[in-house]
């Protein structure tokens, strides 16, 4: 009975038209013949089978691509602050540090502390130099780029070096903040290669009438520069000095 009904299926199968609704499948088309949908449609190719409403979908090939990856933002270079400091020294037991600090652009930030003064003020000073081989006296003038009189700190009228004083207390000891916009840690009136100067007397201020005011404010000789060799170096804020020749200095 079984042989029977399965060569019966064998003649329906191989008499029957492609077409008729016997048919348990249509034959599948040439590949070539299969129609693919426009760019613009977003439907895939489908085959059908000869069962009525079956059909069978065939994803699209994907369609892969390399999304550009958005090149970076080049790199801003951002002017970090600079610092300095300048240790003082002198044939007396007159020492200090001098710390100067400067944002980009503005104005230069000097922090001082001296020991070993007479109690009062003392003339305190840029010069032009960072020469020390004759001792203080080798650190020239004050510094004066702009060929002026010399004045107070905040005067139009002064040397960019004329820092006015610092006030030494009971116990010898001066300390002072002075904010400058005329000296600077780059530039032209950059204090780089040149030296700071501790004076004896106070500094009139370019106001006390003596011959000496309008040059070196009367402020008498000088206690304590730089005596090593090397001028004042500048380095990153951060980064402390070290004891190589590079990252100390004396004034």
């Amino acid at each position: 009975m079984q042989a029977a009904i399965a060569a019966m299926a064998h003649v329906l199968l191989v008499a029957a038209p492609p077409s008729s609704s016997h048919t348990l499948l249509a034959t599948l088309p040439n590949p070539s013949s299969v129609t693919r949908s426009s760019s613009s449609s977003s439907h895939s190719p489908s085959l059908h089978s000869a069962f009525h409403g079956v059909s069978l979908k065939f994803p699209s090939r994907l369609n892969l691509s390399l999304a550009a990856v958005a090149s970076k933002k080049p790199l801003t270079v951002v002017a970090a602050a600079k610092k300095a400091v300048a240790v003082l020294k002198g044939t007396s037991n007159v020492e200090g540090v001098v710390t100067l600090t400067q944002e980009d652009g503005g104005p230069t930030t000097v922090n001082v502390r001296v020991t070993g003064l007479t109690p009062g003020p003392h003339g305190f000073h840029l010069h032009e130099y960072g020469d020390t081989t004759n001792g203080c006296i080798s650190t020239g003038a004050h510094f004066n780029p702009n060929n002026m009189t010399h004045g107070a700190p905040k005067d139009e009228v002064r040397h960019a070096g004329d820092l006015g004083n610092i006030v030494a207390n009971a116990n010898g000891v001066a300390e002072a903040t002075i904010v400058d916009n005329q000296i600077s840690l780059d530039g032209p009136n950059t204090v780089v290669g040149r030296a700071f100067v501790v004076h004896e007397l106070e500094d009139d201020l370019g106001k006390g009438g003596h011959e000496l005011s309008l040059t070196t404010g009367n402020a008498g000789g000088r206690l304590a520069c730089d005596l090593l060799e090397g001028p004042i170096g500048v380095h990153p804020v951060g980064i402390e000095p070290t004891n190589s020749p590079i990252m100390s200095w004396a004034l």
